[in-house]
């Protein structure tokens, strides 16, 4: 499932690194939830959930079956 989230997270990255951003996949929990973590001008951007949501999740969700849920942790 890893790879399959890793492949989905490929194609929104480029829109995020045209910006200045990426997206880092930090885990799957065994409830299909996502954790990432957003970087560069993502993590600081006021529209960064609007991105998670409309970009990151939305793609997830339509390519990687299991997965109910992405959500942004902060780094450690």
């Amino acid at each position: 499932m890893r790879d399959k989230v890793e492949a989905a997270l490929a194609k929104v990255r480029p829109m995020l690194q045209a910006d200045g951003g990426d997206v880092e996949l930090v885990e799957i929990t065994d409830k299909g939830i996502v954790k990432v973590r957003l970087t560069g001008r993502c993590k600081t951007c006021p529209m960064s959930q609007q991105t998670l949501r409309g970009s990151v999740e939305r793609i997830i969700l339509r390519e990687v079956r299991g997965i109910k849920a992405v959500e942004a942790v902060e780094e450690a």
